[in-house]
């Protein structure tokens, strides 16, 4: 039996043990997942956070090249109440561990278990490996790459490696979606602002390099970055005076890559900000 007809006999059996009434197939998007070691519980901590807002069917690939060539495949079904309803709504989780010559060749495991006529979004956990097999696979088959920069080691250097993608793929960084609320908040400082010659930023260095960019590409001229290392955003300031920080607390990765999976086009600002990242 083909992997694609495994996973369907398994998602098939979970169906039949579901009580009558059960939504069992109400997915609205594709969602894969590449989850290197490092970084698969975090990935599984962020889908448990994200099935009630998008009911998806979620591939989440585990890649150990170390390990014999296959594929160990662990199918479930996550179910939820509907508000207000007897009814519940799925989500269905495929969990692929890729060994060995397997890891190279995601994109031809990944079709198809793909479902025809909706998104497919690939979050990829760390920095994607520019031009390997795995990435350009992926890129291929799937509508949008999201990715988070601030996991990223070689800033601002990778940015270049990403725009190369831009014509391919449509791109969403998580750490583009955390600088909303200051981009706001420096936004409204126009028409002053428009003669800024420095930007002060406290916080992840792929966030204070993504607001610096935005705010050059926008202006149309170079403006000096000086950069604070934290673990969020904290602070903000133009030419030494202090940006009122915007309200509302801190979102977590769930809700940050449920924000992400709303958007479907690309990202003129954005990507003209990582062109601009220096």
């Amino acid at each position: 039996m083909s992997l694609a007809g495994e996973v369907e006999s398994q998602l098939a059996e979970l169906r039949l043990r579901e009580p009558d009434g059960a939504e069992l197939r109400t997915s609205v998007l594709t969602h894969v997942a590449w989850a290197p070691p490092k970084w698969a519980d975090a990935a599984r901590r962020t889908l448990a956070g994200l099935e009630e807002l998008h009911p998806s069917r979620t591939i989440l690939l585990f890649p150990e090249p170390r390990r014999a060539d296959g594929i160990d495949v662990t199918v479930s079904l996550r179910c939820f109440a509907f508000p207000g309803s007897s009814r519940e709504v799925c989500s269905e989780v495929i969990e692929l561990r890729l060994g060995g010559k397997r890891v190279r060749v995601p994109g031809s495991i990944v079709q198809p278990l793909l479902i025809s006529d909706l998104p497919t979004f690939c979050r990829w956990r760390g920095l994607p490996p520019w031009g390997e097999p795995e990435l350009e696979q992926l890129v291929d088959v799937c509508d949008r790459l999201v990715v988070d920069s601030s996991e990223w080691r070689g800033l601002p250097a990778a940015y270049a490696e990403l725009a190369a993608l831009f014509d391919r793929i449509a791109v969403s960084d998580i750490a583009w979606g955390r600088s909303l609320g200051w981009r706001g908040r420096l936004a409204a400082l126009w028409p002053g602002i428009a003669s800024v010659e420095r930007l002060s930023v406290t916080g992840p260095k792929a966030d204070a390099l993504l607001l610096a960019g935005w705010l050059r590409s926008r202006l149309g001229r170079d403006v000096r970055l000086a950069h604070r290392a934290a673990a969020a955003l904290e602070r903000v300031a133009v030419d030494g005076e202090a940006v009122a920080p915007p309200p509302g607390g801190t979102s977590d990765a769930s809700d940050l890559l449920s924000a992400e999976l709303d958007v479907f086009g690309r990202d003129a600002v954005y990507e003209d900000a990582v062109r601009a990242a220096r």
